[in-house]
């Protein structure tokens, strides 16, 4: 078991690490290609803080434990808005976008939403991911389109996301390597990481729709914390709520469509009673929380986490929760 602990905490260190230079080189190479910041900002950024999810849940996917794929989505999901906004809002109150929260607001509780249909259907197949993946590109292209025709406070805001990530490569070998390293820490990390915690699970007698929702979903959720934490601390609020709405979308559409690709998706029957339903409870919460007075306030912060919290306790006291092996 203790070689299981090291090998997830070496995994998540490594998956950090590739997210950040896989996130780097991604923006460096978009602006060697001449795309636009805006574009950037709505697009790779995204994609770029996605990216510990979709190799995690695509690895967990093709080990045969889609609990772990799924799991890490929807823990993500809940961590995304209850401790990383709770924890963004006790170091400066988030100043909300009302057009960015109208809507990719909206966009992502359509997301949840969808998730909790396809939990109640059973499964997430092949033809299922496909739609899904269509329906985010084409949902970045008429997002691009209305930013361009309506002004520039929607595209300002994508471009500042770009401003928030440092130590961009510009020359274009550093691009390379910074994407091919990343990759590459991304892909073992990820390895790293599911089988240390399919290791962990089975040793402690954990299910793995748990180990997915807590361990495997707080780590992969971390470039998340991070970049918000950083937009916090220099008052840049709408950038970090931007984040974090953008990052939920692309997990639902983008990380599970992509997993099913590579088998069926079948969903534990914890998550129907109880996760899907905290994800979408959140999604809820979130919502009138934003738009009173247009932020996110310490005190409404605190909330969250308090929520977060109780979530979290919830789990380790097993309310709803599969007992292993019965």
């Amino acid at each position: 078991m203790l070689m299981d602990f090291l090998f997830t905490a070496v995994g998540l260190g490594v998956l950090v690490v590739g997210g950040e230079l896989t996130l780097r080189g991604a923006i460096g190479l978009a602006r060697l290609l001449g795309v636009s910041a805006a574009m950037i900002g709505l697009t790779v950024v995204a994609f770029g803080t996605s990216a510990p999810e979709l190799v995690v849940s695509l690895q967990a996917t093709i080990d045969g434990s889609p609990a772990i794929a799924i799991g890490n989505v929807v823990g993500s999901n809940i961590a995304n808005i209850l401790l990383v906004l709770g924890v963004g809002a006790l170091i400066a109150p988030l100043i909300c976008d009302p057009g960015s929260v109208r809507r990719d607001g909206m966009a992502m509780m359509a997301a949840l939403v969808l998730l909790v249909g396809f939990g109640l259907l059973g499964v997430i197949e092949a033809w299922q991911g496909m739609l899904m993946i269509a329906v985010l590109v084409g949902y970045v292209i008429w997002s691009y389109r209305i930013d361009r025709r309506n002004g520039a406070a929607a595209a300002d805001l994508h471009a500042r996301e770009v401003e928030e990530t440092g130590g961009v490569p510009t020359a274009t070998w550093l691009v390379l390597l910074y994407v091919t390293v990343g990759l590459m820490a991304l892909i073992g990390g990820a390895k790293l990481l599911v089988d240390g915690a399919i290791g962990v699970a089975r040793a402690a007698g954990i299910s793995e729709p748990v180990i997915g929702l807590s361990l495997v979903a707080i780590g992969t959720s971390l470039p998340e914390l991070a970049a918000t934490a950083v937009a916090a601390w220099r008052r840049h609020t709408d950038v970090a709520i931007g984040n974090v709405l953008g990052s939920n979308l692309f997990n639902v559409l983008l990380i599970l469509g992509a997993a099913s690709l590579a088998a069926p998706l079948p969903f534990a029957e914890e998550f129907v009673r109880v996760d899907l339903w905290v994800m979408l409870g959140a999604g809820i919460v979130l919502i009138p929380v934003m738009i009173t007075n247009w932020n996110i306030s310490r005190r409404e912060g605190v909330l969250l986490l308090v929520l977060y919290a109780a979530y979290i306790a919830s789990m380790g006291a097993g309310w709803g929760r599969a007992v292993p092996g019965v």
